[in-house]
């Protein structure tokens, strides 16, 4: 099997992937917001820069739904483990309904595929919807590089370009109107879409719940509902002023109040605590956390760059949970209000679902 489906010279390689991709490569570069660049290899069709907040994902497998979670929106993608792309796509098995990242690096892309469920290889997947990949990366020195600096942005492209050409912009990921599943169900949830992942809207349905999912900055508070889920969700948890601002009032109520990742940062700047960007994050399906009042353990499913700042969280409410690699904070709750929420993601898709329970938990609060 040759190492990549697409070939470093300029006619088309002999060999077929299974997807029936040719593909001829040419040289790439990702140039860091600091001056530094790595080397490697892009798609001849991959023309133009593309920026990007670089990022890495420890996951061994989930590349599609780990590609189509929003919370991805705006960053390129370095995956850590060496061989991506090797059960192909199924295009039913994602997140989201396209592609969110800003790009993808890899070190290896496997140029066959096997898998009963999918149709497509992940460069074919790609190229359709013009998402960058650079392969042939020393993803391993990208990683080394990223954990002692910190996160910083990018761009990949074919040409040099300068550093004040890496520029970001905050990006909102949300549906545009009101939507509801499992209308009539026992309870009704309003799911305020900061770029929630499907499985989020899966979990509440199979949990009874009918689920209202709405706008980022839509005011639900004088309606008629059982309780809310904050979702997940790319970018600065400041940034989403009307959605902290509406979350107070809604703290205020005192109905129940659960949030996933961003949902959690939110949740704790409605209550009038601090948050703070993380080094270089935490993002894979491998992280440990502590529950603190159980002292159980659980491996769970992350993905994203801020943090609670556990000292500034106000009286009434504690830190629930902790990040055993770093004791960052991993969940806070109320002491005696129906109000928690969790950094990690306990709907999975991709990684273990040690910690569905935790929507169990929500429905029981309702």
């Amino acid at each position: 099997m040759s190492k990549l489906p697409i070939t470093t010279s300029k006619t088309t390689h002999g060999n077929r992937s299974n997807g029936g991709d040719f593909f001829v490569s040419k040289n790439s570069k990702l140039y860091l917001s600091d001056g530094t660049a790595f080397d490697g290899l892009a798609p001849d069709w991959q023309t133009g820069s593309f920026s990007g907040e670089v990022v890495f994902n420890t996951g061994m497998t989930g590349y599609p739904e780990s590609l189509t979670d929003p919370s991805y929106s705006n960053q390129i993608l370095v995956f850590t483990f060496p061989l991506i792309g090797n059960y192909g796509v199924d295009v039913n098995a994602t997140e989201s309904d396209k592609i969110q990242v800003a790009g993808v690096i890899v070190s290896e892309a496997a140029a066959g595929w096997s898998h009963t469920k999918s149709d497509r290889s992940l460069i074919q997947w790609l190229h359709s919807q013009n998402i960058p990949i650079m392969t042939d990366v020393d993803t391993r020195a990208l990683t080394k590089y990223l954990r002692t600096r910190g996160t910083m942005s990018g761009a990949i492209s074919d040409i040099p370009i300068k550093i004040s050409d890496i520029k970001l912009e905050q990006k909102f990921v949300s549906i545009d109107a009101p939507v509801t599943y499992n209308k009539g169900g026992k309870k009704k949830v309003i799911l305020v879409d900061c770029g929630a992942k499907e499985n989020i809207v899966r979990s509440l349905v199979a949990q009874g719940l009918e689920v209202k999912r709405v706008p980022y900055d839509y005011d639900y508070t004088n309606e008629n509902y059982d309780g809310v889920m904050l979702s997940n969700g790319p970018g600065d948890p400041t940034d989403y002023k009307p959605t902290i601002e509406i979350a107070h009032r809604a703290l205020e109520l005192g109905r129940p109040v659960f949030g996933i990742c961003l949902g959690t940062q939110i949740m704790a700047l409605a209550a009038g605590a601090k948050t703070y960007k993380l080094k270089y994050g935490h993002r894979g399906h491998n992280q440990p956390c502590l529950e603190i009042e159980t002292n159980k353990g659980y491996i769970t499913s992350q993905n994203h760059g801020y943090a609670i700042d556990g000292k500034s969280l106000p009286k009434g409410w504690k830190v629930s949970f902790k990040n055993l690699n770093d004791d960052s904070v991993e969940g806070i709750e109320h002491v005696s209000k129906p109000f928690f929420s969790v950094q990690f993601h306990p709907e999975a898709t991709p990684g273990p679902t040690d910690t569905a329970w935790l929507f169990e938990k929500f429905r029981g609060k309702l």
